[in-house]
């Protein structure tokens, strides 16, 4: 470890069948439902940005110059990079340093694969620098949006803030929810999740791609139009633990699986940590 920007395992506070013809059949109607229904991302958007940022930039920059801006902080043993999104005051990415397009990369259920949820979780004292003050685990949260959801074709992790109405609902029921899959009671950003609780300070052993994909009907082959979304949360017998949602794609009800729209990128309404 040459540098606080170079981490490997680290404290953050320091530092074709005819059924796969029906499948493709299938994912095309519903692309092209969602086209129409929402529109395309805007004609000058490029879906590689992050991926040449962190490919391109941070990571030589790291072997070059001991520095990986404009990354935070490129973990080598972990294959990922911390960046700082336009968008907020303190919005942070996570970012693979491999090519991994999004939600639907099989690369995310490997048993091998890493854990990006729980690195992502890890990194939220970034966020907290940039809002000069802890942040009560309750309001923090980390999405990924569906493929129809996202403009960019390289996975990242959302890590920000949760919307003061959503931050509520998910205090609000968070002992109706258990280590089960059961319907959230009520919508969250005008969109219906699934909900599952996970105990524990951190992540752990359980990675929210696997418990989608194993726990949820239908997910494990359809995961480009999944969202996931994790919260951390005092639970219902006051440990702390998290409750991950995970929402679909319906274009007849206008969810495009942005769970995003659960975190407030302008505004972050938590009070002090401890207060």
């Amino acid at each position: 470890m040459h540098s606080s920007h170079h981490c490997g395992r680290f404290t953050w506070r320091r530092c074709i069948s005819l059924g796969g013809v029906v499948r493709n059949l299938s994912r095309l109607l519903i692309a092209a439902a969602v086209l129409v229904a929402f529109g395309s991302a805007p004609a000058h958007a490029d879906a590689d940005a992050l991926w040449r940022i962190v490919h391109d930039q941070c990571v030589p920059h790291l072997k070059t110059r001991d520095d990986p801006a404009p990354c935070a902080i490129v973990n080598e043993d972990s294959g990922f990079a911390l960046l700082k999104d336009i968008d907020g005051p303190a919005q942070y990415l996570l970012i693979p340093t491999e090519r991994i397009t999004g939600i639907e990369s099989p690369a995310l259920l490997a048993p091998d694969a890493t854990d990006y949820f729980a690195e992502a979780w890890r990194a939220r004292p970034l966020v907290e620098q940039r809002l000069g003050r802890d942040v009560p685990r309750e309001w923090m949260g980390l999405a990924v949006n569906s493929e129809f959801a996202r403009s960019q074709n390289q996975l990242h992790i959302h890590i920000d803030c949760l919307r003061a109405d959503v931050q509520d609902a998910l205090t609000r029921h968070a002992a109706d929810i258990g280590p089960a899959w059961t319907p959230f009671p009520e919508l969250l950003a005008g969109d219906p999740y699934s909900a599952i609780t996970v105990a524990g300070e951190d992540l752990g052993a359980v990675n929210p791609f696997r418990l989608l994909a194993d726990g949820v009907p239908g997910a494990r082959t359809d995961m480009g139009r999944r969202t996931l979304v994790v919260a951390g949360a005092v639970l219902g017998d006051g440990g702390p633990g998290f409750i991950v949602l995970a929402g679909l794609v319906d274009p007849t009800t206008g969810d495009t699986g942005g769970g995003e729209a659960v975190q407030d990128h302008q505004v972050c309404a938590a009070p002090m940590a401890g207060k």
